[in-house]
């Protein structure tokens, strides 16, 4: 490698990212999520998601037994939402109103957009797992503004309506 991992890191996070939060169910039932800016799509046909979870995190093995999960795509107002799940070690629905979705996943309300899913694949990659998910129920609000992240921080999404599409 001709750079440092440092170096790496801050190239990557000039490409701005949405937020999300991830949650199932670990083996005792108890829920489990961790904040994930590693999502995107796979395919339309049948309808697939990515998203990658890292080796170390303590939610790994309940993420790998899973028969199901949920990818919460955050509002542009709910970064103390995502600090939340990505702090380790707290009680990360404590006081949290969710709501119960398919196989019994945690759904956290007011989000931008929620996406129920199954496992379809897991592939290891690095210091990762990705973890390929089939949707099979989503609700979404085409009037949110999405939560975003860019060079370390939180950073605010505008329109330029004077750019041609």
């Amino acid at each position: 490698m001709s750079f440092d991992l440092r170096t790496f890191r801050d190239t990557l996070g000039l490409f701005v990212t949405g937020v999300t939060v991830i949650t199932a169910r670990d083996a005792d039932g108890a829920p489990v999520g961790i904040t994930a800016n590693s999502f995107n799509s796979v395919s339309l046909d049948p309808p697939l998601i990515l998203w990658s979870i890292g080796l170390n995190a303590r939610s790994l093995d309940a993420f790998r037994q899973a028969n199901a999960f949920a990818v919460h795509i955050l509002r542009d107002d709910q970064a103390a939402l995502s600090q939340r799940f990505a702090t380790s070690g707290t009680n990360k629905f404590s006081g949290l109103s969710i709501e119960t979705g398919l196989r019994d996943v945690p759904l956290l309300p007011d989000c931008a957009a929620r996406l129920e899913c199954s496992p379809y694949a897991k592939h290891p990659a690095g210091d990762h797992i990705l973890f390929i998910a089939e949707v099979h129920r989503l609700a979404s609000d085409p009037d949110a503004m999405p939560l975003v992240y860019h060079g370390g921080r939180y950073a605010e999404l505008a329109d330029k309506p004077d750019a041609p599409v």
